[in-house]
């Protein structure tokens, strides 16, 4: 049985969510073992087992995505197959958001009258771009009725990046300059998720929860692509469950 981990954030009751970890699936080293990325290098009737047991806990099957590091989000109820984007949003009950991470942020969203929800994967470009802003676009709600979950990412211990990272964010909002720490010549210690609240918070987002996970110290139950190189997929969900 696949490991879960539920968000903890102030939803309303009709709007359900889940983290996969990467344990309980049956991939061999190095995607060991609950890997739900079909683009990693995974035997493919491997991920599509590991799929299947994650689409025995959803109510449909989840549109899952191709991921390019942009900011094109798509409606989860398309018939389309994988679409390039980066983010999804659902307004009917039983249609599954979803994207995939090992090490980029991944953000959660929903309304507080439980009417619209979304997810996104937010890498550092992604973030930069506005795939967070976009998302919030494409929900239709005003943002100060938006909840926002950040989930499991590299966290700010880890999170090497150079001097032109650190410039294109400050560049974009000088106060953004707090969540880089200096770590060796052009080198900075980016927090991936002080970076997303700012910019949730700026577009007026009324709520935003967040854990304190590091994907790449964190062997044991996420996997990171930093760390490891070849490794798998967690998966970050949400839908709506009935009606609101």
């Amino acid at each position: 049985m696949a490991d879960l981990l539920i968000p903890e954030w102030p939803a309303p009751a009709n709007v359900r969510a889940m983290q996969t970890l990467r344990s309980g699936g049956c991939s061999p080293p190095p995607w060991d073992s609950f890997n739900l990325g079909d683009h990693v290098g995974d035997d493919q009737a491997r991920v599509a087992a590991n799929r299947a047991t994650l689409r025995a806990l959803l109510p449909a099957e989840p549109l899952w995505l191709t991921q390019v590091h942009g900011i094109a989000v798509v409606d989860a109820g398309s018939e389309a197959v994988s679409p390039e984007a980066d983010a999804a949003f659902a307004r009917g009950p039983g249609k599954v958001c979803v994207v995939m991470t090992a090490d980029c942020l991944p953000v959660l969203f929903c309304d507080r009258a439980g009417t619209v929800v979304a997810a996104a994967h937010a890498g550092w470009r992604g973030l930069l771009a506005g795939v967070l802003e976009a998302t919030l676009g494409r929900m239709g709600v005003p943002p100060g009725d938006v909840l926002a979950w950040l989930g499991p990412a590299i966290g700010p211990a880890a999170f090497e990046v150079g001097d032109e990272v650190r410039a294109s964010f400050i560049a974009g909002d000088p106060e953004s300059a707090c969540a880089f720490v200096p770590h060796g010549v052009g080198k900075w210690l980016a927090d991936i998720y002080c970076l997303a609240a700012q910019r949730l918070r700026a577009a007026g987002v009324g709520s935003v929860s967040a854990g304190e996970w590091c994907t790449l110290s964190d062997a044991e139950r996420f996997f990171s692509y930093r760390r490891d190189g070849v490794t798998g997929r967690q998966a970050t969900l949400i839908w709506l469950d009935g009606q609101a």
